[in-house]
């Protein structure tokens, strides 16, 4: 059953989004970012707690490759969601986007929540959403810590 929230980033997201991209408790985490083809379809595009920082209580940044559909898409249309399971809570956040100086090799975003929902089923919990392993840890936690710094500014 889908509630509204208010618009913000909700506690339990906003934690993830805080915490430092080497530590184990946002090992594989990910977010999708829906946002509108021009043929008026979705696209879906799966970020990481390394190119998503929460700088304020209703504002993101977030950092995407340049030569992307979803570049493509949020530079037309300035709107997307993002969604994430925490908590066994699937929520969704309804952003308008709108570029800002990019962060290294990536293309970023200011984004601000218009709306927010979160979506519990009274008979069953989500015991997660969709998850990823790092192919090399290291190098990947070392690239998201400078691209969230450089999202923070």
């Amino acid at each position: 059953m889908s509630r509204p929230l208010d618009p913000v980033v909700p506690g339990p997201l906003r934690a993830l989004l805080d915490a430092d991209p080497g530590d184990p408790a946002v090992d594989g985490f990910t977010l999708l970012l829906l946002t509108l083809r021009a043929d008026g379809w979705p696209h879906q595009a799966m970020l990481s707690v390394g190119e998503v920082a929460a700088v304020a209580g209703n504002r993101l940044r977030l950092a995407v490759w340049p030569g992307s559909t979803s570049t493509a898409n949020l530079r037309a249309h300035g709107r997307a969601t993002l969604t994430a399971v925490v908590g066994g809570v699937a929520y969704a956040l309804f952003l308008a986007a709108e570029p800002t100086a990019d962060a290294g090799t990536l293309a970023c975003f200011d984004a601000r929540v218009e709306q927010a929902t979160a979506d519990e089923a009274p008979y069953a919990r989500l015991d997660g959403g969709v998850r990823f392993t790092l192919t090399d840890r290291d190098a990947t936690i070392a690239r998201w810590r400078e691209t969230r710094e450089a999202l923070q500014r």
